[in-house]
């Protein structure tokens, strides 16, 4: 037979070579990644070099405090129209507060509907399937139904609420030197803040209400005198969505964004 480099002919029977002791493979397959790390890493720089302006300078300097978690001369490319997206504190801070306060009044809206629909579910079908056997429970059960829809209506409240503090000017490109943009952002936030609080806890409560509920069914329809019991279970699973948006309220008392 003849050797060769990839294997060894012995007549007509090709064998293979013997594979690599396990530390030297384990080598190899180290240094194929970091020579594809170094190659994207790259391919990256060249992309961003031709993306920056012929005027950009990362050497000059900016007051401390203007671009907070970025370097100078991050800041420096994004203040010469390059994006400004070098971590999540400037998504966070370049985003429009009214952004932030519509995202909070969809949140809160949104939310409050699933808990109430998801109570509604639970309970619904709950209901219908122990009047089968028991339909003298249709009727005050109902109540259960009504406790999952009143979280839909304060979601829908404060939605409403919140609307009246999101107060637009018409605005030029560039905002005017004495525009309080400490209180535009704290307004944002803030009705941002008391839409996802509310949201949430409507959330959390249409549930709690559509499981008490359908348990108060199927117990009713097996022993009337249990109704009034776990209807009191139901109350309290109601009552979170009254602290929600009551602190929801408290929350966007401040939140008055500037018009002049």
């Amino acid at each position: 037979g003849t050797t060769r480099a990839r294997g060894i002919h012995v007549g007509l029977v090709r064998t293979r070579p013997s594979a690599p002791p396990r530390a030297r493979r384990s080598k190899i397959i180290r240094r194929r990644r970091v020579h594809r790390r170094v190659e994207a890493s790259s391919y990256a720089s060249s992309v961003l070099r031709r993306s920056r302006p012929e005027h950009y300078n990362p050497t000059t300097t900016h007051p401390a405090g203007t671009m907070t978690g970025t370097t100078n001369a991050e800041a420096a490319y994004c203040e010469e129209g390059g994006y400004c997206n070098y971590g999540w504190n400037e998504v966070l801070t370049h985003m429009s507060p009214y952004g932030w306060g519509y995202y909070g009044i969809g949140l809160g809206l949104g939310c409050s509907v699933v808990g109430a629909a998801w109570g509604i579910w639970l309970t619904g079908s709950a209901l219908t399937g122990a009047a089968v056997k028991a339909p003298r429970i249709r009727s005050k059960n109902l109540i259960s139904v009504i406790f999952c829809e009143a979280t839909a209506i304060y979601g829908v409240i404060l939605a409403i609420i919140l609307l009246t503090k999101v107060q637009t000017k018409d605005l030029a490109d560039t905002l005017p030197a004495d525009w309080e943009n400490d209180q535009f952002y704290f307004a944002g936030y803030a009705v941002f803040s008391s839409g996802l609080s509310v949201g949430l806890t409507n959330l959390a409560s249409g549930i709690s209400v559509g499981i008490a509920g359908s348990s108060c069914a199927l117990a009713d329809a097996q022993d009337p005198s249990l109704f009034v019991k776990i209807l009191i279970v139901e109350i309290f699973a109601s009552a979170l969505s009254i602290f929600g948006i009551i602190v929801g309220i408290i929350q966007s008392n401040n939140a008055d964004f500037p018009t002049e």
